[in-house]
């Protein structure tokens, strides 16, 4: 079965170029980003490692652990990381899961469950492993991408959906398309208009279904 939004995700005990760990453990009370690829010293996935390495300071920012997975070893991921920060420019201080057994990529849905590595392989062997998944600190998955080969992914848009999410979590509150920090919020329909005046102040009403509050607190 897919792993879905809301649901767990999986405690796994992981290798990675960094030391072992289990992943409910190692989010603890923080949000936490996983973002795979489907294999070391390839192009659009080191200017991937790269873009999440710049953006260390906006995890923190975040409360936020980022880590990587891919589907080779460890010392394969510790010898790729000079790579990623000659061309990233940035420390890339987070770890790298080492999947060379696929555990991570079955458990987390990137593979079928039938799938190997041959040997010999190329990146097409795991074109699939290419998804992030941005996990709460009740370890609920909150927000899946999946992404082909050809195409890197924005890391731009992926701290904006952060944003949405932790700005939303456990209120009754939703983001519109494009929303950006600081913008107006839409309040969801499970407040009448009496309720949500009394919780978030004035509203804006657009429709009677679509109902805008000043980015409260």
């Amino acid at each position: 079965m897919s792993l879905r939004i809301n649901d767990e995700i999986p405690n796994l005990h992981v290798t990675t170029d960094l030391g072992e760990y289990d992943l409910h453990d190692w989010i603890g009370d923080s949000w936490a980003i996983l973002f795979s690829h489907p294999k070391d010293f390839t192009p659009v996935c080191t200017t991937e490692f790269g873009a999440v390495a710049q953006l260390s300071e906006e995890w923190a920012k975040r409360g936020t652990k980022v880590m990587g997975i891919s589907v080779d070893g460890a010392e394969e991921h510790k010898n790729w990381k000079g790579d990623i920060e000659s061309f990233g420019g940035a420390k890339a201080g987070f770890p790298i899961i080492a999947d060379n057994d696929l555990k991570v990529a079955k458990a987390l849905d990137m593979l079928p469950a039938e799938a190997y590595l041959p040997d010999g392989r190329t990146p097409a062997d795991s074109a699939t492993v290419r998804s992030v998944f941005i996990v709460s600190p009740d370890k609920k998955v909150q927000l899946t991408m999946t992404y082909p080969m050809s195409v890197g992914r924005n890391f731009a848009e992926i701290l904006r959906a952060l944003d949405g999410l932790q700005r939303t979590w456990g209120q009754p509150l939703a983001t519109p398309a494009n929303w950006e920090t600081g913008q107006d919020v839409i309040v969801a329909l499970s407040l009448d208009n009496d309720a949500a005046t009394e919780k978030y102040g004035e509203l804006d009403i657009k429709l009677p279904y679509l109902r805008f509050a000043k980015n409260p607190a």
